[in-house]
């Protein structure tokens, strides 16, 4: 074949792409078991964050195991539909938030620290710039606040970004997402010197306030989800 020939360039060229792409195919496949794996522990980190569990140097696998006793998945009904280890744990939250209430399947983990129940729920919403998500555990009562944990994609740094810091998230502690008639009012962020009626409240991030509205709003719509459980326990 003649190799100054512009046929030669064009089926060279293609030989290239296509061997790249199956030799790219073929590491991607091969690393596939590997992230998803990884995906999964990130995961349990999180889950154990919101417990306040200290994960350094500590394996974080065998931490889940032995704190996180049961995975429940339930309905808009406060039905448990499954107990089934893993399938909790395997709902795509943003994709069930998609779906009408009545057909969202809800995952909800509980852990048993120190000897004391506590309810941890998946919480997803929207900060400034895109979505943060997280975690919150509740204790025994289905009132108390005993932990959180939140994460954002695209959050600014220094401010909204600050609701991934222990700064923020620890004044939830200690809080109560039922009002005196203990009914379901949630946690308001507030800006300071601003003041929620009828419900307890943390201060905003200083200059973060729509993020920090964000994680109000999150915490109200997620956290409603599961009110008819916690009814019937």
């Amino acid at each position: 074949m003649n190799t100054n020939k512009n046929s030669y360039t064009l089926i060279y060229a293609i030989v290239m792409v296509v061997v790249v792409a199956l030799l790219l195919a073929l590491v991607s496949g091969g690393l596939k078991e590997t992230q998803n794996e990884n995906v999964a522990l990130d995961k349990k980190k999180q889950i154990l964050s919101s417990l306040r569990i200290d994960l350094k140097d500590q394996d974080a696998a065998a931490l889940y195991e032995k704190y996180i006793v049961k995975e429940l998945v339930l309905n808009s009904n406060g039905d448990i539909t499954s107990e089934e280890r893993g399938k909790a744990f395997g709902i795509d939250v943003l994709k069930e938030n998609a779906k009408a209430l009545e057909q969202r399947e809800l995952p909800l983990y509980v852990a048993e620290v120190d000897g004391k129940t506590k309810y941890i729920i998946t919480v997803r919403g929207a900060g400034l710039w895109g979505p943060i998500w997280g975690y919150i555990a509740l204790d025994d009562d289905k009132n108390t606040v005993y932990g959180t944990y939140f994460s954002h994609a695209s959050e600014t740094p220094g401010l909204g970004a600050e609701i991934a810091t222990s700064d923020f998230q620890n004044r939830f502690v200690g809080k109560h997402i039922l009002n005196d008639a203990k009914e379901f009012v949630s946690i308001a962020v507030m800006k300071a010197g601003k003041f929620a009626e009828g419900k307890e409240q943390i201060d905003a991030i200083s200059g973060g306030t729509i993020t920090s509205k964000g994680v109000e709003a999150m915490l109200l719509k997620s956290i409603g989800q599961y009110q008819e459980f916690f009814k019937k326990q």
